[in-house]
């Protein structure tokens, strides 16, 4: 029999397996591979990620060096410093950016960083590597939603004036963000017991492998739908809904407020109220265009759209949507903050106070030897 029917029966053969067989083969191949050291495993791991995308990893430690740096400032900022902001707002701002600086922090140190220069340690045995992975998803989905509650604050506050001295309040948001935040973590400890042990070694168990039922269990496949709803398909529509209502509120109100002011005739005076509105308008367009796409790539892998490319393009199309994720978790922060004039004033001081204190030790020194008592 010539060579190409051969592999064309074996074809045949691969694609008629059962369920249960196909799950028999993937088994025997992991018996084959156990043999391998966990060491040179993660060795062939590391090695792989250089030759796939060498790019990747050159920009994701400088966007997630950012992130970092991004969150850490307008934590220190907002929470020990005034602004143009209310105390409702900050409060808002600064669960945000602590949600993300937690993303930053699992995925990259917890994640990225421990897997690659420190393979074999504690941080790898089975239960602590979900507890890891269950932290990280709480964090993702904090990061999301407490921007969702933050939009649909401003909501409240431009377009409800009624409602708006109740809702916008400090205590209101602190129990918006508390009950948001316990309600995440709760939603992700099923995470927990998805995973079963790689290898076990001296009767330690290593590393996370989904388990089986993962795949097969009708309740884990509807944890697994219910959750790319909840994060982040319900978030894109809300906030899309939420800042389209809030334009159109502004645009209306314009409109009207043109027409008291004779505005509608051709005459052109100054408004400070249309500029702020104008101002809040064009915030709330760029965060929503920087949501979505910095998370549509997310969502496309999400739903395995990479399925359709080979090896190569799949691997290096999932670590881009990972990138583009944890990049998303200093946009809102940055646009929300850096608008606020008093913020920027107060991230100019900080730059400015080592070359300050600098200057400061110099004049000293030069009046200590002009025999000026110091």
């Amino acid at each position: 029999m010539p060579a190409f029917d051969c592999g064309k029966h074996v074809q045949i053969k691969i694609v008629q397996l059962s369920q249960e067989e196909s799950w028999a083969v993937i088994e025997s191949y992991r018996a084959g591979e156990s043999h391998r050291p966990i060491e040179s495993a993660t060795t062939h791991e590391k090695n792989l990620t250089y030759i796939c995308n060498p790019i990747y990893e050159h920009l994701a430690n400088r966007f997630e060096s950012l992130d970092l740096l991004v969150n850490l400032v307008a934590i220190v900022i907002l929470s020990h410093a005034k602004s143009d902001l209310s105390a409702c707002t900050t409060r808002y701002l600064v669960a945000m950016a602590v949600a993300d600086l937690l993303v930053i922090m699992t995925e990259v140190i917890l994640n990225r960083i421990n897997n690659y220069y420190f393979p074999l340690n504690f941080l790898d045995i089975t239960p602590v590597c979900s507890v890891r992975y269950v932290m990280l998803r709480a964090a993702t989905d904090c990061s999301v939603w407490f921007t969702v509650t933050f939009t649909f604050d401003r909501f409240v506050a431009i377009c409800c004036q009624k409602l708006k001295s109740k809702y916008c309040t400090k205590k209101t948001a602190s129990v918006v963000l508390g009950t948001t935040g316990t309600l995440l973590c709760l939603k992700n400890i099923p995470i927990y017991f998805r995973f079963e042990p790689r290898r076990i070694i001296d009767n330690v168990p290593w590393r996370c492998d989904n388990k089986r039922s993962y795949f097969k269990d009708p309740r884990w496949i509807g944890f697994r739908y219910f959750e790319k709803v909840l994060t982040p398909l319900l978030p894109f529509f809300l906030i899309l809904l939420l800042n389209a209502l809030t334009v159109r509120h502004i645009l209306v109100a314009n409109r009207i407020r043109k027409g008291l002011r004779g505005q509608s005739n051709g005459e052109n005076h100054s408004d400070p109220e249309m500029e702020s509105r104008r101002k809040s308008m064009i915030l709330l367009f760029t965060i929503s265009v920087s949501f979505i796409l910095l998370w549509f790539v997310y969502v496309l892998y999400f739903f395995d759209v990479d399925g359709h490319f080979d090896d190569y393009s799949s691997y290096n199309f999932g670590k881009v949507a990972y990138m583009l994720r944890n990049l998303s978790c200093c946009t809102n922060t940055l646009i929300y903050v850096v608008t606020q004039s008093k913020f920027r004033e107060q991230l100019k001081d900080i730059a400015k106070y080592p070359f300050t204190l600098l200057v400061k030790s110099i004049k000293n020194r030069a009046e200590c030897s002009s025999n000026v008592p110091c």
